[in-house]
């Protein structure tokens, strides 16, 4: 038995997390994984959630054989003495401030630099630190990335001669169209491995402790780097040409779109972002895909996916508690227990629904529907936070403080975003075909029609007008309210509607 053992854990699950170098381990390293249920104890996780997590890291230990040491344990702890048994540890970087603290408190265990992502913490913090530390903007960094490992470039100039097609990519959904003239997403297929995870979960149900929301129903994402692979080269070959221009566009019965459904396997540590990257350039420069749809599948994950990373370090702990719009309203049972059918108003009712059965549903309707009606409800922004992070099969610690507190909840005044993101109905309206047969009217203000959202959206502004009046984002809307003859009424009518489901 050697002197050192290797710990993985469950979101460093591809090959990368073990290629030799300076920071890895040898090819040789014994290996362990500890799945602590403790982990579900805390928070009450939504089930399809807990099964992908589960059968990924059982399917990884399968597949690793001898060379792994695979614990199943009350707690991390716990597991990790079990495991290492005296020995020395190594691991990467973890992902979350709690992972972090965890290891750093372990005896005979060093911390190496994080794998998975395309810049190292400190190349941003240099880069981060030049730019005033402040007001980072995700436009500056993407420059900043695809420069650096010269990706869609021609020489020194972004390929096309433009950074980016955000214009080109944001169509509403062809009309009478109820679902897009694509093929449909790669399915992966379970095994046994699936099967006794979801006898263990019911197992931990009826023993008690251990509580989930939502339905699972069969798998819809990869558990293994083969099928992450699968869903990678079936969505470059059939999807990526359509992905660009519809990509915020909403349709009720198409809640897929053309998106990749691939941020569980890149959380996961199934798929390594650079091969995303490299492989949908490929795509473009030999004919098979458009530049703007390539353009904008990379923005997501050599910009997006990339900066909030980094801000989640860049910005510290402290940065999850931020509210600075001082909103404290608990979150309602009908919202935390996935209750789409208690609400009226269908879009939310649809996108509700649609986490409810599966766990997912792509950025527009997490940003505008489900976001914009927590930031417009005034809801405290950590319990929205962490509503995403235990919802969503794709969420994590570092990808929902960053995306909820500053992006969705604006809760950091504008650290990470010029405005706060959210709308009155018109824009479902525009981007999607979900308020023709709605009870309620977008152009409504007041009255049985009134939309919840152009109702919402106009109050959250007189709420803030203060703030808002001095942004030049907002500024115009603003000054809009004078002008509202039905204000007062408004106010009245929302206060009434309270936290009650739309």
């Amino acid at each position: 038995m050697g002197s050192t053992v290797h710990w993985l854990f469950g979101d460093q699950l591809g090959p990368h997390f073990l290629a030799p170098g300076e920071d890895g381990p040898g090819r040789d390293t014994p290996l362990l994984m500890v799945e602590a249920r403790s982990v579900f104890r805390r928070r009450r996780f939504h089930r399809a959630k807990a099964h992908l997590v589960l059968s990924a890291m059982r399917h990884r230990a399968a597949e690793l054989g001898d060379r792994v040491t695979y614990v199943r344990a009350d707690t991390y702890r716990e597991g990790l003495d079990r495991a290492a048994r005296g020995r020395r540890v190594t691991v990467h970087h973890p992902t979350s401030y709690a992972a972090l603290r965890l290891v750093r408190s372990l005896p005979r265990v060093s911390v190496g630099p994080a794998r998975g992502f395309m810049v190292p913490t400190d190349d941003f913090a240099a880069w981060a630190d030049g730019h005033g530390g402040g007001r980072l903007r995700q436009e500056d960094f993407y420059r900043w990335v695809r420069r650096r490992r010269e990706l869609l470039m021609d020489a020194d100039s972004p390929a096309g001669g433009r950074w980016n097609f955000d214009h080109d990519n944001r169509r509403p959904p062809p009309r009478e169209a109820d679902t897009l003239p694509v093929p449909a997403p790669y399915r992966p297929r379970e095994d046994e491995i699936d099967q006794e995870v979801r006898h263990d979960l019911d197992r931990w149900e009826k023993d008690g402790g251990v509580s989930f929301v939502g339905r699972e129903g069969p798998r819809l994402f990869p558990a293994t780097r083969t099928e992450a692979r699968s869903a990678l080269k079936r969505f470059l070959a059939r999807r990526l040409g359509s992905f660009g221009p519809y990509e915020d566009a909403m349709l009720a019965a198409d809640p897929v779109m053309s998106h990749s459904l691939l941020s569980s396997s890149l959380n996961l540590g199934l798929l390594d972002p650079v091969e995303c990257v490299e492989r949908a350039e490929a795509e473009w420069r030999a004919g098979r895909a458009p530049l703007g749809s390539v353009e904008g599948f990379v923005r997501q994950i050599a910009g997006w996916r990339e900066y909030v990373w980094q801000l989640y370090w860049y910005f510290g702990e402290e940065y999850r508690r931020s509210n600075e719009l001082r909103h404290t309203a608990p979150l309602p049972d009908w919202w935390c227990e996935l209750d789409a059918d208690a609400v009226r108003a269908r879009c939310l009712r649809t996108v509700l629904a649609q986490v409810r059965d599966t766990g997912w549903t792509h950025h527009i309707p997490r940003l505008m529907i489900l976001g914009s009606h927590a930031l417009q409800r005034g809801w405290d922004p950590a319990a929205v936070t962490d509503w995403f992070h235990r919802c969503f099969v794709d969420g994590y610690d570092w990808v929902m403080v960053p995306n909820v507190v500053g992006m969705s909840q604006y809760a950091d005044g504008g650290r990470m975003t010029t405005k706060p993101y959210t709308s009155g109905g018109a824009y479902v309206h525009r981007m999607s075909d979900l308020c023709g047969p709605c009870h309620y009217r977008p152009g409504d203000r007041t009255g049985e029609h009134a939309c919840p959202y152009t109702a919402g959206y106009w109050t959250f502004l007189d709420r803030h007008r203060e703030r808002l009046g001095h942004n030049h984002r907002t500024a115009r809307p603003v000054r809009q309210l004078d002008r509202l003859s039905d204000l007062a009424d408004v106010r009245r009518q929302e206060r009434a509607r309270g936290d009650a489901p739309p």
